[in-house]
């Protein structure tokens, strides 16, 4: 019987009310006052500044939840159970009529976002494929074709509800498109693991 294998799958983890409804309430009230600051991707989006879960005891309450998930996932993509931090955590605000940009994460391992108000299924985000990647210069690209895992440039994560986490490979590329709905608001986060060791050479994190 013929087999189809995916060769060197991504990971895309999504974990369901990862944090209770009072705790994304409490998040909500907190930091929409307190992301002033602009994006230059577009006008309608803001953020907090870059804030450590120490910075807030809801952060710390919210990095608990997320913590052995990010052990799960780390898992997945390094094939041992590690320590895991976030070092950096930020609240964004989307208004009506704004976007982010094509964009992934640096200077971490793993990324990820909590949803903390309900988002519009136009503004779902959505993962690329990186440009300049390994697939054919010529492309079969046509109202014909169907798109799928093996072919397809985007993929548009899941509708996500108030508390919903996902988490994924830091160098993963992805955006929000424009908001036609209310105010969209989520957490998003950067993680390390406490070392990483490639027969004998190790590296610690941290500090």
């Amino acid at each position: 019987m013929d087999e189809v294998i995916g060769l060197f799958p991504t990971p895309f983890l999504r974990v369901p009310g990862a944090l209770s409804p009072q705790l994304v309430q409490l998040l909500v009230a907190h930091f929409s006052a307190l992301a002033v600051r602009d994006n230059n991707s577009s006008a309608q989006l803001s953020h907090t500044k870059m804030l450590r879960p120490a910075d807030s005891p809801l952060f710390v309450e919210a990095a608990g939840l997320i913590t052995p998930k990010l052990a799960d996932f780390g898992l997945l993509l390094f094939g041992e159970r590690l320590g895991w931090s976030i070092k950096e955590m930020w609240v964004n605000v989307l208004d009506t009529g704004g976007h982010q940009a094509m964009h992934n994460h640096a200077n971490s391992f793993v990324s990820g976002v909590v949803y903390l108000t309900p988002t519009h299924p136009d503004s779902q985000t959505v993962f690329m494929k990186s440009p300049g990647g390994t697939d054919f210069a010529f492309r079969n690209d046509h109202a014909r074709m169907t798109p799928g895992p093996y072919n397809a440039d985007k993929w548009v994560s899941p509708a996500p509800q108030p508390g919903d986490l996902v988490l994924f490979p830091s160098y993963l590329m992805h955006a929000v498109p424009p908001n036609p709905g209310e105010r969209r608001i989520s957490m998003a986060f950067n993680a390390i693991p406490n070392r990483l060791d490639s027969w004998g050479y190790a590296v610690s994190f941290g500090g």
